[in-house]
């Protein structure tokens, strides 16, 4: 009778090979488990700060200095693209650093390092008691006066540039004038420095700027976060704040 073949069955050596093969097999790779959940974490939180820093972020008005156009608790987009490439214009709205934080008779010694200042004004953390600090605050106006610039602003508050009256239509509240002509707001004469710009709010008699900072009436240009471009909160009042 003749033999089985042999070729039906795998041999010892075939059995030992394919052993050998599933064993050099690469097994599933698990990644570390800080890396597991930390990794998205910090990505995520790197590229929220990158955009933050270099392209837009969102801010809340804290004050009336701007009403009647802002109202307080309005939130806005705030983009900082346009100021890398040119400067700021008249009539635009820009968010810019504390006057603590550069005007030379406001600011002192004891100023917040810029790390501290960066967590005063990430969300909810600024909450903290303690984290805060007048040089981290950040403040709203419309520039209305750019370097080269003469501008003078009267009793009333109203603005004359380079000789010639500004029509402000998003101006409403001006300064009261007695008969004598007074006013309790401040007046300016001045001719806005290169570098710089002369910011006021809408809200003339009732605005912390340029006219009452004791170092000076002008705004840096390199302190200027960036330009309020959009209000998205509330919804009945959503739109571009335009100039």
């Amino acid at each position: 009778m003749p033999d089985a073949p042999h070729d039906a069955s795998p041999s010892q050596a075939d059995t030992q090979s394919d052993a050998s093969s599933s064993s050099n097999k690469p097994k599933n790779q698990k990644g570390h488990p800080f890396w597991d959940f930390w990794g998205p974490v910090i990505f995520t939180l790197a590229l929220y700060l990158g955009i933050r820093h270099y392209v837009a972020e969102a801010r809340f008005i804290p004050s009336g200095s701007m009403l009647p156009g802002l109202q307080i608790q309005d939130r806005l987009l705030v983009e900082k693209l346009s100021y890398a490439t040119r400067g700021p214009r008249r009539g635009e709205i820009v968010v810019f650093n504390s006057p603590h934080a550069f005007d030379p008779a406001l600011k002192t010694a004891g100023s917040p390092p810029t790390f501290r200042c960066a967590l005063a004004n990430f969300p909810l953390l600024g909450l903290i008691p303690g984290i805060g600090h007048p040089a981290c605050d950040a403040y709203i106006k419309r520039v209305v006066a750019v370097g080269g610039d003469q501008v003078s602003v009267n009793p009333r508050g109203e603005l004359r540039v380079n000789g010639d009256r500004v029509q402000e239509p998003y101006v409403t509240k001006y300064c009261p004038v007695d008969e004598q002509g007074m006013s309790l707001c401040r007046t300016l004469n001045v001719t806005v420095p290169e570098g710089h710009v002369l910011a006021l709010g809408d809200n003339r008699s009732n605005s912390w700027d340029g006219r009452y900072w004791p170092g000076g009436p002008f705004l840096p240009e390199d302190q200027i976060i960036g330009r309020a471009l959009w209000r998205f909160w509330p919804l009945n009042r959503l739109g571009s704040l335009g100039s």
